[in-house]
């Protein structure tokens, strides 16, 4: 089977994350092309995994247009998300779309409606969904070994973002919930593999009413409790408050057991260091003293398996499987939209 032409749209944190599994199965894709405003930061990324023989654009419209590919990877920032998906889709390529899916409803349907047009497929990259400690908490799930599940716990918090984008609702469609509660609402959503009836949220209102990031427009902190039609209960949060690195964490309670998940402090490793070490974990303001360093953090967090599912599924030109579809993305989406209209109104949302 040929190699798969990849196309690269973005050369910052979420393209490092990608370019990294890209390097783990060179025998199975050719990186073909790399677009960013910031051309040395192409050339950064491409030297840091080995990558060369790619073409070089600084605007994506103009790669999406002229550069010979399979599939369009879109690692930009949110609110582009939607402008290269639709000319990557009517170029005829399959696309990879890192979370959101879009920053608007509306964007994320048309993206879906233009993809089953043009036969291809939309793999939404949710990296939970991936993570090996994820992936081993279903299949238990799924033999009976916690019973039913009755209530999920879920999170991703760490202490802001680092992105200039993440400042402005409308590059990023919201704020912690959107840039870091997606991902453990995308797991409530495939765990229960159930349709949602019901959210009642609260956030923080933005701006100097935020607790701790005045300048920021969006929300330094949310939450949000989904309601299933089986019944089970999910309690989803994501904030910009958590010092000492990244917390991605999620309970499952069962009426035979419980499950804890932690996809970012699970490490056999356990240092003490007086100067410091060079990394522990994603946004860890310190290094010293007692900390438990990441062994393997990007195949921890799930992109590593994620970029080579997405790969093969293109290869053989079939669409992702459930939770991770054009369509997944869109559900995170409409539902995201449903909580934050909750936290407006201060009451409960129906799914109708």
């Amino acid at each position: 089977m040929e190699k798969l032409k990849i196309l690269l749209l973005g050369a910052a944190f979420a393209a490092d994350l990608h370019m990294d599994a890209y390097s783990r199965i060179r025998d199975k894709i050719e990186i073909v092309g790399i677009a960013d405003l910031d051309t040395e930061k192409i050339n950064k990324l491409a030297g840091k995994y080995g990558f060369s023989g790619f073409k070089v654009f600084g605007d994506y419209k103009e790669a999406i247009e002229k550069c010979d590919c399979d599939t369009v990877d879109i690692c930009l920032p949110s609110f582009l998300h939607y402008g290269a998906a639709i000319p990557a889709l009517n170029k005829g390529r399959h696309i990879i779309c890192e979370k959101p899916l879009a920053t608007k409803v509306e964007h994320a349907e048309e993206m879906i409606k233009c993809a089953n047009e043009n036969g291809k497929y939309i793999y939404y990259a949710e990296d939970w969904l991936f993570a090996p400690a994820v992936v081993k908490a279903k299949s238990i799930i799924e033999e009976g070994a916690i019973g039913e599940v009755q209530f999920i716990r879920s999170r991703e918090c760490h202490s802001g973002s680092h992105s200039p984008f993440a400042q402005k609702v409308e590059y990023c469609g919201g704020g912690a919930l959107m840039h870091l509660g997606i991902h453990p609402l995308a797991l409530a959503l495939s765990f229960m593999n159930d349709k949602w009836v019901q959210t009642v949220a609260m956030t923080s209102p933005g701006g100097e009413g935020n607790i701790r990031h005045k300048t920021m427009e969006g929300e330094d902190w949310g939450a949000a409790l989904i309601r299933f039609e089986k019944g089970t209960t999910a309690v989803v949060e994501g904030n910009y408050l958590t010092c000492g690195g990244m917390e991605a964490a999620a309970d499952i309670y069962g009426t035979k057991g419980r499950l804890h998940i932690d996809l970012t402090f699970s490490s056999a490793l356990n240092c003490f260091s007086i100067s410091g070490m060079s990394y522990t974990v994603e946004k860890a303001e310190i290094t010293t003293g007692w900390s438990r360093p990441v062994v393997d953090e990007h195949y921890n967090l799930g992109f590593t398996d994620e970029i080579n599912y997405f790969v093969d599924c293109a290869r053989k030109n079939i669409p992702a499987g459930p939770g991770v579809r054009g369509e997944d993305g869109l559900e995170a989406l409409i539902l995201m939209d449903r909580i934050y209209r909750s936290a407006r109104e201060g009451k409960a949302i129906e799914n109708n």
